[in-house]
């Protein structure tokens, strides 16, 4: 009766042991979802400064509804909305991504379109440019569970805004600092001062010292104006980015050589590019 009892119970054991390992084999796998397709209510997008509060267009998409083996998913789903230019594919740096996590629509007012074309596209005013409008969905983010939607095309026209820093009342602009061959002066040499191309934007290209700092003044002989950067030598802005009236010195890049240096008050941005 003893060896009886042990047999079953080590019967039960190797029957349990058994159903474990069959059942860690049912793992759960990624089935994919449909490809949204991706509409809008406008055909053609008009944008003006007097109509910026109302809308320029709304887009609307299904959701993909991933599935798992387990089922439908139920994570949250996020798209992407990206505009570019025609012809570059989405591989543009310069493209817009508007981030939307779960709806399935995106209205978007005359003002921010008109700030996508002019502030992160770049692109200049009063004139037409063609655009490739599309949108991607994915679950977290990962490009495992990516799905691109159709292609929207339109040709559209940003109108001119204000710029966003003011220009310089003297029409001139100088660089300063210990990045430049003068250091830190408020004279600097005529070599310094950058080139007006319009009313909004200037350029230089001139020798910088490495690591060292640097900013730009409007008023030759005088400290009471400059522009500069929000936090002084910040790391993540030695190749370009904001700027702003006075604020803090910049960090030039840490190799030393022959850089263009373009400030564009249009859009409140610098650009710095070794040569």
């Amino acid at each position: 009766m003893k060896n009886l009892f042990k047999l079953v119970l080590c019967s039960t054991f190797l029957a349990g042991t058994f159903f474990s390992c069959k059942k860690d084999e049912n793992k759960i796998s990624f089935e994919g979802g449909t490809v949204p397709v991706l509409v809008a209510n406008k055909t053609s997008i008009a944008l003006g400064y007097i109509d910026k509060d109302k809308e320029a267009v709304t887009f609307s998409w299904n959701n993909p509804n991933y599935k798992f083996t387990t089922g439908l998913s139920s994570q949250d789903v996020t798209y992407l909305l990206e505009i570019d230019t025609t012809g570059a594919n989405f591989t543009n740096p310069k493209k817009k991504q508007v981030s939307i996590v779960n709806d399935l629509t995106k209205t978007i007012t005359q003002n921010d379109f008109n700030d996508y074309l002019l502030s992160q596209l770049e692109l200049a005013p009063d004139i037409p440019h063609n655009l490739d409008i599309r949108l991607t969905a994915s679950i977290g983010g990962s490009t495992a569970t990516e799905v691109i939607s159709n292609l929207l095309n339109y040709s559209v026209t940003p109108y001119s805004i204000p710029p966003k820093v003011t220009p310089p009342a003297s029409g001139e602009l100088y660089i300063t600092g210990s990045a430049v061959p003068s250091s830190w002066t408020n004279s600097p040499p005529m070599a310094q001062k950058f080139t007006k191309i319009s009313a909004t934007f200037y350029t230089i290209t001139i020798p910088i010292i490495g690591g060292n700092s640097y900013t730009f003044l409007p008023t030759y002989g005088s400290w009471n104006d400059k522009y500069s950067i929000a936090v002084k030598n910040d790391p993540t802005q030695v190749n370009g980015g904001d700027f702003q009236w006075q604020g803090n010195d910049i960090l030039a890049p840490a190799a030393s050589g022959n850089y263009k240096i373009d400030v564009d008050f249009q859009i409140g941005k610098f650009k710095v590019t070794k040569l």
